[in-house]
């Protein structure tokens, strides 16, 4: 690792802290501003943070225990950086994130149901999946890693499949002053979610460069998809409010 590097993943994960830290106050402190039906989305959002927060800052102080720079020169401590901590952090980010769209949506409470069992199971399944191939990183492991990809592909196209298709009929039923907002969120979600298997390749494809590439993309994509996406929750939130819908 150069030390380009090592700033790379050191700033990002500390911009990554500040973001989390920063939207986690603002979506408590929004509660207030919205109707008592948003209110729950609105403390999921907050709680996502939360969670994303303190895994990255545990991340980030496994980061500096093994690996510090002398002199410009990147020297491993040997210990571990232990990157498991986004695994835990999205096991309960993930179904949460879902919960967040569907409530907010205010559907009945049979569809809030059905679609929220449905998603949280396969978000969970997905995640279980992805950490079970994330060991797989010497070569003979590879095809381990293949494998795991292969499975958590599943659960992840049916979730896209969810929000593409299942939830456009119900998008459609919302006040017109949100419809584009609603399906911008959802929009947001797929695509920053598309990009978590598309890095989640890059030691089978070039494992020399992927290590960075990971973090930093990782990294990236957290910070669309819960503090981004949060954001936008909490302007449908408010928006319908002030409708009174």
């Amino acid at each position: 690792m150069e030390a380009v590097d090592f700033n790379l993943v050191y700033n990002s994960l500390s911009f990554a802290i500040a973001t989390f830290g920063a939207s986690t106050v603002f979506f408590f402190a929004q509660r207030s501003q919205v109707a008592p039906a948003y209110k729950t989305a609105l403390t999921l959002s907050g709680l996502v943070c939360l969670i994303a927060f303190y895994h990255h800052l545990r991340m980030f102080e496994s980061f500096n225990d093994a690996f510090t720079l002398i002199n410009g020169e990147v020297v491993a401590t040997g210990n571990y950086f232990n990157v498991a901590y986004r695994y835990v952090g999205w096991l309960l980010t993930v179904p949460l994130l879902l919960l967040e769209l569907v409530l907010v949506m205010r559907l009945s409470k049979e569809e809030t149901y059905f679609r929220g069992i449905k998603l949280v199971f396969a978000a969970i399944l997905m995640v279980i999946l992805g950490y079970l191939g994330e060991g797989s990183v010497a070569l003979s492991q590879l095809s381990d890693r293949w494998v795991y990809w292969s499975l958590a592909m599943i659960p992840f196209l049916y979730i896209l499949y969810s929000l593409v298709k299942g939830l456009g009929p119900s998008i459609l039923k919302q006040p017109k002053t949100v419809q584009g907002l609603v399906s911008n969120s959802r929009w947001l979600l797929i695509i920053s979610w598309t990009f978590y298997p598309i890095i989640y390749l890059f030691p089978m494809i070039n494992r020399g460069g992927s290590y960075i590439n990971i973090q930093v993309g990782y990294t990236i994509a957290d910070v669309l998809s819960i503090s981004i996406f949060g954001l936008m929750i909490y302007m449908i939130a408010q928006r319908k409010s002030d409708v009174g819908a």
